[in-house]
Protein backbone atom coordinates (compact mmCIF):
# COMPACT_ATOMS: atom_id res chain seq x y z
CA UNK A 1 0.00 0.00 0.00
CA UNK A 2 3.03 2.14 0.45
CA UNK A 3 3.75 4.48 2.74
CA UNK A 4 0.93 6.86 2.78
CA UNK A 5 -1.40 3.92 2.40
CA UNK A 6 0.06 2.10 5.92
CA UNK A 7 -0.40 5.24 7.68
CA UNK A 8 -3.92 5.46 6.55
CA UNK A 9 -4.48 2.28 7.85
CA UNK A 10 -3.01 3.15 11.26
CA UNK A 11 -5.49 6.19 11.42
CA UNK A 12 -8.07 4.14 10.21
CA UNK A 13 -8.70 1.13 12.18
CA UNK A 14 -6.71 2.72 15.23
CA UNK A 15 -10.11 4.77 15.40
CA UNK A 16 -12.32 2.44 16.80
CA UNK A 17 -9.68 1.21 19.39
CA UNK A 18 -9.64 5.13 20.47
CA UNK A 19 -12.88 5.79 20.60
CA UNK A 20 -13.01 2.45 23.16
CA UNK A 21 -9.89 4.05 25.17
CA UNK A 22 -12.00 7.13 25.56
CA UNK A 23 -15.22 5.33 26.52
CA UNK A 24 -12.93 3.17 28.94
CA UNK A 25 -11.42 6.72 30.65
CA UNK A 26 -14.71 8.58 30.81
CA UNK A 27 -15.93 4.96 32.62
CA UNK A 28 -13.47 4.48 34.97
CA UNK A 29 -12.78 8.03 35.52
CA UNK A 30 -16.58 8.40 35.85
CA UNK A 31 -16.31 11.59 34.12
CA UNK A 32 -17.62 12.59 30.88
CA UNK A 33 -15.59 14.09 27.55
CA UNK A 34 -15.73 18.47 28.01
CA UNK A 35 -17.45 20.85 25.41
CA UNK A 36 -14.83 21.47 22.13
CA UNK A 37 -14.16 25.17 21.68
CA UNK A 38 -12.06 27.10 19.40
CA UNK A 39 -8.98 26.82 20.81
CA UNK A 40 -9.24 22.67 21.11
CA UNK A 41 -10.14 22.98 17.63
CA UNK A 42 -7.21 25.03 16.29
CA UNK A 43 -4.56 23.14 18.35
CA UNK A 44 -5.95 19.34 17.25
CA UNK A 45 -6.12 20.39 13.66
CA UNK A 46 -2.70 21.82 13.73
CA UNK A 47 -1.32 18.72 15.36
CA UNK A 48 -3.13 16.01 12.53
CA UNK A 49 -2.35 18.53 9.91
CA UNK A 50 1.56 19.07 10.60
CA UNK A 51 1.88 14.44 11.32
CA UNK A 52 0.33 13.97 7.59
CA UNK A 53 2.91 16.37 6.20
CA UNK A 54 5.85 15.28 8.45
CA UNK A 55 4.99 11.86 6.97
CA UNK A 56 4.84 12.87 3.49
CA UNK A 57 7.84 15.01 3.46
CA UNK A 58 9.32 11.75 4.96
CA UNK A 59 8.36 10.04 1.90
CA UNK A 60 9.38 12.78 -0.38
CA UNK A 61 12.88 12.22 1.48
CA UNK A 62 13.45 8.81 0.89
CA UNK A 63 13.37 9.47 -2.84
CA UNK A 64 15.80 11.44 -3.20
CA UNK A 65 19.43 10.45 -4.61
CA UNK A 66 21.06 11.43 -0.57
CA UNK A 67 18.01 10.09 0.99
CA UNK A 68 20.36 9.23 4.18
CA UNK A 69 21.64 13.47 4.78
CA UNK A 70 17.63 14.40 4.46
CA UNK A 71 16.93 11.24 7.32
CA UNK A 72 19.57 12.19 9.37
CA UNK A 73 18.11 16.25 9.24
CA UNK A 74 14.90 14.92 10.25
CA UNK A 75 16.44 13.61 13.18
CA UNK A 76 16.65 17.31 14.31
CA UNK A 77 13.33 16.90 15.79
CA UNK A 78 14.28 16.33 19.30
CA UNK A 79 15.65 20.01 19.20
CA UNK A 80 12.64 21.81 17.19
CA UNK A 81 10.22 20.47 19.71
CA UNK A 82 12.07 21.91 22.08
CA UNK A 83 12.25 25.15 20.42
CA UNK A 84 8.60 25.35 19.50
CA UNK A 85 7.62 24.00 22.77
CA UNK A 86 9.04 27.29 24.63
CA UNK A 87 7.79 29.49 21.73
CA UNK A 88 4.06 28.22 21.55
CA UNK A 89 3.60 26.63 24.61
CA UNK A 90 5.83 28.07 27.15
CA UNK A 91 7.14 25.29 28.17
CA UNK A 92 10.61 25.64 30.18
CA UNK A 93 13.77 24.13 29.13
CA UNK A 94 16.10 23.69 31.73
CA UNK A 95 19.97 23.12 31.06
CA UNK A 96 19.82 19.83 31.79
CA UNK A 97 17.16 19.24 29.47
CA UNK A 98 18.76 21.10 26.91
CA UNK A 99 22.11 18.65 27.65
CA UNK A 100 19.52 15.92 27.19
CA UNK A 101 18.28 16.89 23.94
CA UNK A 102 21.69 17.68 22.65
CA UNK A 103 23.31 13.99 23.84
CA UNK A 104 20.18 11.96 22.67
CA UNK A 105 20.14 13.84 18.83
CA UNK A 106 24.24 13.16 19.00
CA UNK A 107 23.43 9.62 19.78
CA UNK A 108 20.53 9.41 17.20
CA UNK A 109 22.74 10.72 14.53
CA UNK A 110 25.65 8.45 15.27
CA UNK A 111 23.12 5.62 14.75
CA UNK A 112 22.24 6.31 11.38
CA UNK A 113 25.41 7.96 9.92
CA UNK A 114 25.50 9.87 6.63
CA UNK A 115 29.12 9.04 6.54
CA UNK A 116 30.49 6.43 8.66
CA UNK A 117 34.15 8.26 8.54
CA UNK A 118 33.10 11.78 9.01
CA UNK A 119 29.26 11.47 10.34
CA UNK A 120 29.35 14.69 11.93
CA UNK A 121 31.03 16.66 9.46
CA UNK A 122 29.40 15.47 6.06
CA UNK A 123 25.88 16.10 8.22
CA UNK A 124 27.32 19.79 8.37
CA UNK A 125 28.46 20.36 5.34
CA UNK A 126 25.29 19.20 3.52
CA UNK A 127 23.08 21.54 5.64
CA UNK A 128 22.37 23.86 1.93
CA UNK A 129 20.92 20.32 0.19
CA UNK A 130 17.82 19.80 -1.10
CA UNK A 131 17.70 16.32 0.81
CA UNK A 132 18.96 18.16 3.77
CA UNK A 133 16.02 20.68 3.48
CA UNK A 134 13.05 18.35 3.17
CA UNK A 135 14.29 15.94 6.12
CA UNK A 136 14.57 19.20 7.92
CA UNK A 137 10.86 20.46 7.15
CA UNK A 138 9.53 16.86 8.15
CA UNK A 139 11.69 16.88 11.33
CA UNK A 140 9.74 20.63 11.86
CA UNK A 141 6.34 18.69 11.00
CA UNK A 142 6.79 16.10 13.31
CA UNK A 143 7.49 18.21 16.17
CA UNK A 144 4.64 20.99 15.63
CA UNK A 145 2.56 17.90 15.80
CA UNK A 146 3.50 17.17 18.85
CA UNK A 147 3.62 20.66 20.05
CA UNK A 148 -0.27 20.80 18.29
CA UNK A 149 -1.39 17.80 20.70
CA UNK A 150 -0.01 18.55 24.00
CA UNK A 151 -1.70 22.51 23.19
CA UNK A 152 -5.19 20.16 22.41
CA UNK A 153 -4.60 18.60 25.69
CA UNK A 154 -4.25 21.62 27.65
CA UNK A 155 -6.86 23.34 25.80
CA UNK A 156 -9.34 21.21 28.36
CA UNK A 157 -8.44 22.24 31.64
CA UNK A 158 -11.49 20.92 33.21
CA UNK A 159 -10.41 17.32 32.44
CA UNK A 160 -8.26 15.14 33.90
CA UNK A 161 -5.24 14.61 31.64
CA UNK A 162 -5.93 10.97 30.90
CA UNK A 163 -9.46 11.83 29.40
CA UNK A 164 -8.25 15.15 27.86
CA UNK A 165 -5.63 12.89 25.87
CA UNK A 166 -7.84 10.08 25.00
CA UNK A 167 -9.88 13.25 23.88
CA UNK A 168 -7.45 14.67 22.10
CA UNK A 169 -6.57 11.38 20.33
CA UNK A 170 -9.75 10.45 18.97
CA UNK A 171 -10.08 13.85 17.30
CA UNK A 172 -7.23 13.85 15.74
CA UNK A 173 -7.56 10.39 14.61
CA UNK A 174 -10.48 11.39 13.29
CA UNK A 175 -9.17 14.14 11.81
CA UNK A 176 -6.47 12.30 9.77
CA UNK A 177 -8.81 9.80 8.13
CA UNK A 178 -10.72 12.56 6.56
CA UNK A 179 -8.09 14.51 5.47
CA UNK A 180 -5.92 11.42 4.21
CA UNK A 181 -8.41 8.81 3.34
CA UNK A 182 -10.12 11.63 1.22
CA UNK A 183 -6.83 12.95 -0.69
CA UNK A 184 -6.01 9.12 -1.23
CA UNK A 185 -9.65 8.29 -2.30
CA UNK A 186 -9.47 10.72 -4.84
CA UNK A 187 -5.87 10.43 -6.05
CA UNK A 188 -5.25 6.42 -5.30
CA UNK A 189 -8.74 4.81 -4.89
CA UNK A 190 -6.69 1.34 -4.95
CA UNK A 191 -4.91 1.94 -2.01
CA UNK A 192 -8.50 2.63 0.12
CA UNK A 193 -9.74 -0.41 -1.39
CA UNK A 194 -6.53 -2.10 -0.64
CA UNK A 195 -6.57 -1.13 3.24
CA UNK A 196 -10.18 -2.37 3.45
CA UNK A 197 -9.21 -6.04 1.80
CA UNK A 198 -6.36 -6.11 4.60
CA UNK A 199 -8.55 -5.92 7.00
CA UNK A 200 -7.34 -8.78 9.31
CA UNK A 201 -3.82 -7.48 9.18
CA UNK A 202 -4.63 -3.90 9.56
CA UNK A 203 -6.56 -4.35 13.07
CA UNK A 204 -3.49 -5.44 14.49
CA UNK A 205 -1.92 -2.72 13.36
CA UNK A 206 -4.34 -0.33 14.02
CA UNK A 207 -4.13 -1.48 17.78
CA UNK A 208 -1.15 -1.28 18.19
CA UNK A 209 -0.66 2.11 16.88
CA UNK A 210 -3.96 3.54 18.47
CA UNK A 211 -1.65 1.60 22.05
CA UNK A 212 1.23 3.69 20.94
CA UNK A 213 -0.45 7.07 20.83
CA UNK A 214 -2.41 6.76 23.86
CA UNK A 215 0.74 6.40 25.40
CA UNK A 216 2.15 9.61 23.83
CA UNK A 217 -0.75 11.86 24.31
CA UNK A 218 -0.85 10.93 27.68
CA UNK A 219 2.81 11.44 28.73
CA UNK A 220 2.03 15.09 26.44
CA UNK A 221 -0.73 16.37 28.30
CA UNK A 222 1.77 15.51 31.42
CA UNK A 223 4.73 16.48 30.75
CA UNK A 224 6.42 18.81 27.91
CA UNK A 225 6.90 17.76 24.43
CA UNK A 226 10.14 18.18 24.59
CA UNK A 227 10.91 15.58 27.98
CA UNK A 228 8.36 13.40 26.46
CA UNK A 229 9.84 13.15 23.08
CA UNK A 230 13.28 12.39 24.06
CA UNK A 231 12.67 9.61 26.60
CA UNK A 232 11.02 8.02 23.59
CA UNK A 233 13.68 7.06 21.81
CA UNK A 234 13.96 4.99 23.95
CA UNK A 235 12.65 2.59 21.34
CA UNK A 236 15.49 2.57 19.82
CA UNK A 237 17.05 0.08 22.77
CA UNK A 238 14.32 -1.94 22.25
CA UNK A 239 15.25 -2.21 18.70
CA UNK A 240 19.41 -3.07 18.98
CA UNK A 241 17.34 -5.94 20.92
CA UNK A 242 15.23 -7.14 18.46
CA UNK A 243 18.24 -6.80 16.01
CA UNK A 244 20.11 -9.04 17.92
CA UNK A 245 18.03 -11.63 18.68
CA UNK A 246 16.24 -12.51 15.67
CA UNK A 247 18.50 -11.10 13.06
CA UNK A 248 21.96 -11.78 14.81
CA UNK A 249 22.95 -8.03 13.99
CA UNK A 250 25.65 -6.38 16.05
CA UNK A 251 26.56 -2.87 16.81
CA UNK A 252 29.44 -1.37 15.28
CA UNK A 253 32.01 0.95 17.14
CA UNK A 254 30.21 4.24 15.75
CA UNK A 255 26.59 2.37 16.40
CA UNK A 256 27.87 1.62 20.09
CA UNK A 257 29.07 5.07 20.53
CA UNK A 258 25.96 6.60 19.78
CA UNK A 259 23.88 4.36 21.83
CA UNK A 260 25.94 5.61 24.56
CA UNK A 261 25.66 9.18 23.61
CA UNK A 262 21.84 8.53 23.99
CA UNK A 263 21.99 6.34 27.06
CA UNK A 264 23.24 9.74 28.84
CA UNK A 265 20.69 11.35 27.37
CA UNK A 266 17.71 9.46 28.68
CA UNK A 267 18.96 9.14 32.24
CA UNK A 268 19.45 13.06 32.07
CA UNK A 269 15.79 13.90 31.04
CA UNK A 270 15.13 10.89 33.46
CA UNK A 271 16.62 11.66 36.79
CA UNK A 272 17.93 15.02 36.07
CA UNK A 273 15.28 17.44 36.12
Amino acid sequence: MGTLGATLVRFLYGLPFAALYLGSVALLSQTVPPPVDTAFLIWVLEGAVCQILATALLLRVMTERNFALGVAYSKTELIQVAVFGTAFLGDAVTLIAASAIGLATLGVLLLSPVDRAQPLKSFLAGWTSRSAALGFASGSCFALAAVGYRGAALALPSAPFALAAAFTLVWAQAIQVVLLGGWLLLRHPSVVLEAFRAWRASLVAGFMGAAASAGWFTAMAIEPVAHVRTLGLVELFFTLVVSRHLFRERLGRLEAIGMGFLALGLIAITFGR
